[in-house]
């Protein structure tokens, strides 16, 4: 798989689940957390979902993407600060929905890909 393949399709995942964040974040919260939500944890999920859309949409590559280009770079910080932010949540014991492992694990999965891409790159 290709930088510019890889960026893409995270991209397309980000912009999905920031989508579906805005529109259903009690949905969103509650899969991936396992915590039911409402008034300002509502407004605080919705401000997530606008962030992941934002991006995705700022990251996604118009022409060939490089892992040196400011969106491979922004897709690989998030991916691997969510996966170890996700991991502590749950680790912790703080929250633990049904996506929440998964996620953990596709978000790693995703920065080991980005990172081996990025050092093949030097």
């Amino acid at each position: 798989m290709t930088p510019h393949q890889l960026l893409r399709i995270t991209c397309v995942a980000e912009a999905a689940t920031g989508v579906v964040a805005i529109a259903m974040p009690g949905l969103v919260v509650h899969v991936l957390l396992g915590m039911q939500i409402s008034g300002d944890a509502a407004l605080l999920a919705r401000a997530f979902g606008i962030a992941l859309l934002s991006l995705a949409v700022a990251a996604w590559p118009t022409v060939e993407a490089s892992p040196r280009c400011g969106g491979f770079i922004g897709m690989l910080l998030y991916n691997g600060a969510i996966a170890m932010y996700l991991g502590y949540v749950g680790a912790q014991g703080i929250a633990a929905g049904m996506l929440l492992w998964p996620a953990v694990l596709l978000h790693a999965a995703v920065a080991a890909l980005q990172i081996y891409q990025w050092a093949g790159s030097r």
